[in-house]
């Protein structure tokens, strides 16, 4: 799994100009079952997504397609980690790998 870390580096009405597209964005990556999460980070300086098991050129090949990072209105951490505990629930979904 892999969480993405969004920081924004220019001002909030450019980053708000993009909402919609990058909204879209999201929207296509959970159609698919790639994303699981995502929100804003508080205080409003980026943002999360939550990112289900997959390759991380796979990943990353995605993420470049943001508009957000496509205009260069936010930068990206991609952390990968290997869930090794947590809720049952959540163990039995089919995007968690690792357990």
């Amino acid at each position: 799994m892999f969480i993405a870390l969004l920081t924004y580096v220019r001002p909030l009405d450019e980053v708000d100009a993009l909402i919609a597209a990058h909204v879209a964005f999201l929207d296509a990556h959970y159609a698919s079952g790639l994303f699981v999460a995502s929100g804003r980070k508080v205080p409003r300086t980026g943002g999360v997504i939550l990112i289900a098991h997959a390759e991380r050129g796979h990943v990353l090949e995605v993420i470049a397609q943001d508009p957000f990072k496509v205009a260069g209105v936010a930068e990206y951490e991609l952390v990968e980690f290997v869930p090794s505990k947590m809720q049952p629930a959540f163990a039995a979904l089919p995007f968690v790998a690792g357990t």
